[in-house]
């Protein structure tokens, strides 16, 4: 049987909480400086933090000692709009009518108006051998598109891998349409190697320049190298190449695998896992990045589209189309492989 605990901001301050505990799992609910209320959830291998009634946003994430997310230079979330007010989370929801990173042509923020979105309801969910932090935020707009979104975190006992949902229904009279990616920032380890269980010649190097990206001329060479097949980008050498970032899109999955198995094998001896289903998410991204102030290896980006806005969707044919009162889900399992 689950059960629930409804959450509301006047039970978070300063000051940490336990607001649940049993023999697996403990919540802990705060506040930063910031004014964002956050909820820690741990079980015997590490720990979740979520923003519960902001995008819940993971903030953080660590397991056997090992933080997963990204160097970068928040110290804690900011009060914004966009993520790139407060780009140093570990997980945030990209989407979901809009997504990636708009051309001079698309009218939408980047990576859409779902990541920082403000949280209707939250609650923690929670049996014998899960804890879920979940929400509901339902959004509408006159002569526009109206949806409900529930995300969820789920954490396992005695596990150091965890599910990250998103469910979300049309509610108007008219279809929508949806993009979504689950966008992990996960940390950069020196000389981490890449696997997945899809052949390498479906991972390709993205050729189009987001307007954020600024090239240099070490930047393009290398490019050309890896386009030339002169290089191939399967370990983390050679850091000062990947300033300005290094992308690669893998499309049209379903024709390789349903069940997809991503790992980013870390130097110390383990493995980082991202596994999804292509019947779900038939499009991944490989983002990777390293400089002074930020340092991510986001392996495996698993997506409806690729992240380069509305209208390359909408042009590609990979943007999907809600009917009606029609709901979609969403599952992702991530972490470290024991």
């Amino acid at each position: 049987m689950k059960n629930r605990i409804y959450l509301c901001k006047q039970q978070f301050s300063s000051t940490e909480q336990i607001i649940f505990q049993n023999d697996h799992f403990t919540a802990v609910s705060f506040k930063y400086d910031s004014g964002i209320e956050a909820i820690q959830m741990k079980n015997s291998k590490g720990f979740v933090t979520v923003l519960p009634f902001y995008g819940q946003i993971i903030w953080d994430a660590e397991f056997n000692g090992q933080t997963l997310k990204m160097k970068n230079m928040f110290s804690e979330p900011k009060v914004g709009t966009t993520i790139v007010d407060t780009y140093g989370c570990f997980a945030f929801h990209s989407g979901l009518i809009r997504n990636g990173c708009p051309s001079p042509q698309d009218d939408h923020p980047l990576h859409g108006e779902m990541p920082c979105a403000k949280m209707d309801k939250v609650w923690l969910e929670f049996d014998n051998n899960a804890l879920t932090m979940s929400g509901q935020t339902e959004y509408v707009k006159g002569f526009g598109d109206h949806y409900l979104a529930q995300p969820e975190v789920v954490l396992y006992a005695d596990s150091s891998l965890f599910d990250i949902k998103m469910q979300v229904t049309n509610l108007a009279s008219v279809e929508m349409p949806l993009q979504y990616m689950c966008h992990m920032n996960y940390c950069y380890e020196s000389g981490a190697t890449f696997s997945q269980n899809i052949p390498e010649s479906a991972v390709q190097l993205r050729q189009t320049i987001p307007a954020h990206v600024k090239p240099t001329p070490q930047w393009t060479a290398f490019n050309q190298q890896i386009l030339n097949g002169e290089y191939q980008l399967n370990a983390l050498e050679n850091n000062e190449l990947y300033d300005p970032e290094i992308v690669f899109f893998m499309d049209n999955l379903h024709q390789y695998q349903q069940d997809l198995e991503y790992r980013m094998h870390s130097p110390k001896g383990y493995n980082y896992l991202t596994t999804f289903s292509s019947n779900q998410f038939n499009y991944a991204t490989r983002w990777i990045l390293y400089n002074a102030d930020q340092q991510v290896a986001a392996f495996a980006l698993p997506a409806t589209c690729r992240p380069e806005g509305y209208l390359a969707a909408e042009k590609s044919g990979s943007l999907i189309w809600l009917k009606p009162k029609e709901t979609r889900e969403f599952k992702v399992t991530t972490g470290i492989e024991e």
